[in-house]
């Protein structure tokens, strides 16, 4: 019997197929650029707790200070606070921008793993309809009629991977 693309380059282990789709991810943060790299490492530590709590304290303090509440410390950003305001959107702009950058990095590695999954689901319905059509021989060489099914007729039949494509691309327009 003829082996499967995914049995030729990967044999039959499971877990060897995790691995290697996983390293699909690997592979696309290797070949990140600096700002990439940059983006996902200020997104992994902004998107903390840490990182709110800080935030949270530092602009507890800020009022508190111009607010007069703390004695000692002359008030630099009187009410309406806005120093605080043009620093708070600022870190907005950037926080959102970093955010932006990792998450179209990872739609790319989506993508890819998206369409490896599609290349690898089109062999597995090959490879069944292989299958069926071999049951089908041996139930019919046994003397039975499968002719009056008409869900097997319709599984035993090829997908056309074409038509999929068209189907998806309709229901995409």
């Amino acid at each position: 019997m003829e082996k499967s693309f995914l049995h030729f380059f990967l044999g039959s282990d499971p877990e060897r197929h995790r691995k290697i789709l996983k390293s699909l991810k690997a592979k696309a943060d290797a070949k990140r650029t600096v700002t990439e790299r940059i983006a996902d490492w200020m997104t992994s530590h902004f998107g903390t707790m840490f990182f709110l709590t800080l935030n949270v304290i530092i602009f507890f303090l800020w009022l508190l200070i111009n607010t007069g509440k703390i004695s000692g410390i002359p008030i630099f950003d009187p009410f309406p606070f806005n120093l605080l305001t043009t620093v708070v959107s600022l870190e907005a702009i950037m926080l959102a921008i970093f955010v932006l950058i990792s998450q179209n990095r990872a739609a790319r590695v989506d993508d890819v793993r998206e369409e490896t999954h599609l290349q690898i689901d089109l062999i597995t319905e090959k490879e069944v309809t292989k299958v069926l059509k071999l049951l089908t021989t041996i139930a019919e060489k046994n003397g039975i009629d499968l002719s009056q099914d008409p869900e097997l007729q319709k599984m035993l039949k090829p997908v056309s991977a074409d038509d999929l494509e068209k189907m998806l691309e309709k229901e995409i327009s």
